[in-house]
């Protein structure tokens, strides 16, 4: 707030107590929501961890287990099996709130994991090995969804943390200090009039006194 602005008086230093007083509760609950929100990013950052580690290792399962699958029955059983399939995952994307932030929410409109009969390719023709293959890719699947919801919402908490770091900056290294001074100002014109009344008023009572 720039001092040109103002008119030192009592109703403007007032006003800006009020707003100094104002701004920073705000920066205190700001900061206080930046640190929970940093708080609550490492926390799933630790999940990301965990869930990028489990994608990568079903992967590896699934990969490995399909390829038993070609060696026992051959590409042709494998591919037959797949083709066969009927379950058709769709995902659904919804929100949900941390510390008055939606973050995403993600999950299968159904169940990932189906039964034999579900999958479409004959339960006697078909081998345990084609079977494992596919439960592993289930598995994936699902591991796949949950890492997509906490990747997300880790990238969403990144960007609101970086948010609130520069507003609580802002108060804290510009509004503030621009405030107070204001406040100083206003504080300093105030006294100077004060001072400037007090020797006129003497002034005045010394003319008066020599008068009589």
């Amino acid at each position: 707030m720039s001092t040109h602005e103002i008119t030192p008086n009592r109703s403007a230093l007032l006003e800006l107590k009020r707003k100094i007083k104002m701004t920073q509760g705000g920066h205190n609950v700001l900061k206080m929501k930046r640190d929970g929100l940093i708080i609550e990013f490492f926390n799933t950052l630790e999940k990301a961890r965990e869930m990028r580690a489990g994608v990568s290792s079903d992967y590896e399962s699934a990969i490995n287990k399909v390829a038993i699958a070609r060696a026992v029955e051959g590409d042709i059983s494998v591919k037959s099996a797949a083709y066969a399939l009927k379950a058709d995952h769709d995902v659904k994307v919804g929100s949900t709130n941390i510390m008055g932030m939606k973050v995403p929410k993600v999950e299968a409109s159904g169940s990932i994991h189906t039964t034999i009969t579900q999958k479409g390719y004959g339960v006697i023709s078909t081998s345990a090995y084609i079977e494992e293959a596919s439960v592993a890719f289930e598995k994936l699947l699902e591991s796949i969804i949950r890492a997509a919801e906490v990747e997300t919402t880790m990238k969403k908490l990144l960007d609101e943390i970086e948010k609130t770091k520069r507003r609580v900056n802002a108060l804290e290294f510009k509004i503030i200090p621009g405030l107070k001074e204001a406040e100083r100002f206003v504080r300093f014109s105030l006294e100077e009039m004060e001072r400037e009344n007090v020797t006129r008023l003497k002034h005045q009572k010394k003319k008066s006194e020599a008068a009589d």
